[in-house]
């Protein structure tokens, strides 16, 4: 990990900036891979689990017995932890729920707005470098709450043509049935447009690798909403005295565990406080069955040293980590101060990997810098905000003049003439 010590304003630069990559050849790979779906439908997908994931399939769908094998498999402790973190995530993503009020905006003037759901949204989870479960309970659960009428779920199969189990299990769990055997670009190109086997859908989320991650942004091009801009996983640590150095090292390589390309970011007040976090990942990082992939992370990420808390937050702020673990003395009074980040873990017992499975909060979350502008995924991800408005007699009456002295100042005959007519109809 590269140190910097009360880093200055070009450093800071440096620090901040995220990897910038040449997506212009990758854009025209993916855009291949979309229109041969949009043209070929279910052969497309077809050839590409052949050339892809090296397995042959007649059916894309997963049958109900392969739902029931995976029920089998899957072991009573882990069938016991989805359960727990199933009630958690349910219980705070339904207390996003929106309750609709009326307001009267002016005399006899009623609006009022309505949560409406997304009728059908596309689910898509990683099984490259590990098979990301939790992800089908992070989406598929506000999805049901949100009332989701269809939800259809692609996961990428094995060399034997299965998905993990579970994934399916995660997903019987949630409700989903209408699960696809599809990975890559290609499974984003079939919910976007649809084939045979796969419904078009409305809205498509989830992680993936730079492929899944070009073809969500390529298909928002036309029409199919997505979830968030993504990019390779975060973390920033800001430490003092107070924390637990061997925690530290520990939430540094959970991220780091992620792939090659995820960033860690630790802001240290003091150099003996990265000097021990340093010796704990030494030590941990032995062991670790993904220690090269940790390792190669870290090599990309960053350290910095800055004993004056204000300018660490700053920093912070600038950064916009999807992630952020504040371990210093007063945390809850340092996170007042954080106004740019995913998701944010106060204290020493709070891991990241808490809000990865089991704490209730989302973990789909906006990466590379979008947490200045985007939210993570939430319950109202999964629904469309309608606005009503009522206009009784007395309330033409009450806007009618003001709305034609402005629709004539800006030329518009017709617009003054809708509410003139009426006004003159209720002389």
């Amino acid at each position: 990990m590269k140190v910097y010590n009360c880093p200055n304003e070009a450093e800071i630069k440096e620090i901040v900036k995220r990897p910038a990559f040449d997506i212009s050849e990758l854009n025209a790979k993916v855009s291949v891979i979309l229109n041969d779906v949009k043209l070929n439908a279910d052969d497309a997908l077809r050839r590409y689990g052949r050339e892809f994931d090296k397995c042959d399939l007649v059916d894309l769908s997963v049958s109900q017995d392969e739902f029931d094998t995976a029920d089998a498999s899957v072991s009573s402790e882990l069938k016991d932890a989805i359960s727990l973190a199933v009630s958690t995530i349910e219980k705070f993503h339904d207390s996003q729920r929106e309750k609709e009020r009326v307001i009267e905006t002016a005399s006899g003037v009623f609006c009022w707005r309505r949560s409406v759901p997304i009728e059908r949204i596309g689910i898509y989870v990683p099984a490259g470098t590990a098979p990301l479960f939790s992800t089908v309970l992070m989406l598929a659960i506000p999805a049901r709450i949100a009332g989701c009428r269809e939800v259809v779920l692609c996961s990428p199969p094995d060399k034997n043509g299965k998905i993990g189990d579970a994934i399916l299990y995660a997903a019987r769990v949630c409700g989903v049935t209408n699960v696809f055997k599809v990975g890559g670009a290609q499974a984003i190109a079939a919910m976007a447009f649809g084939t045979e086997s796969l419904p078009k859908v409305f809205k498509i989320f989830g992680p993936g690798n730079q492929y899944v991650t070009s073809a969500k942004q390529l298909v928002a091009q036309t029409g199919t909403a997505i979830d968030l801009p993504a990019g390779p996983s975060e973390v920033a640590i800001l430490a003092d005295e107070t924390c637990v150095p061997a925690f530290v090292a520990a939430d540094l390589l959970s991220q780091a565990e992620h792939g090659v390309d995820s960033q860690c970011l630790l802001v240290a007040t003091d150099t003996s406080i990265a000097d021990e976090v340093f010796a704990a990942i030494e030590r941990q990082l032995a062991v670790l069955a993904r220690k090269d992939i940790a390792q190669a992370a870290l090599e990309n990420s960053s350290v910095v040293i800055e004993p004056d808390l204000s300018k660490a937050i700053a920093l912070i702020n600038q950064y916009a980590p999807e992630h952020l673990i504040i371990a210093v003395r007063e945390a809850d009074a340092v996170a007042n101060h954080i106004s740019n980040a995913g998701s944010v873990f106060l204290g020493n017992y709070s891991t990241e990997s808490a809000g990865d499975y089991a704490s209730g909060t989302n973990h789909t979350l906006p990466t590379n810098g979008y947490a200045r502008n985007y939210s993570g995924v939430s319950l109202d991800s999964f629904v469309k905000k309608i606005t009503f408005q009522k206009l009784t007699d007395q309330g033409l009456r009450t806007l009618g003049p003001a709305i034609e002295i402005m629709a004539a100042a800006e030329g518009l005959d017709a617009h003054k003439n809708a509410v003139s007519i009426r006004l003159e109809a209720l002389t």
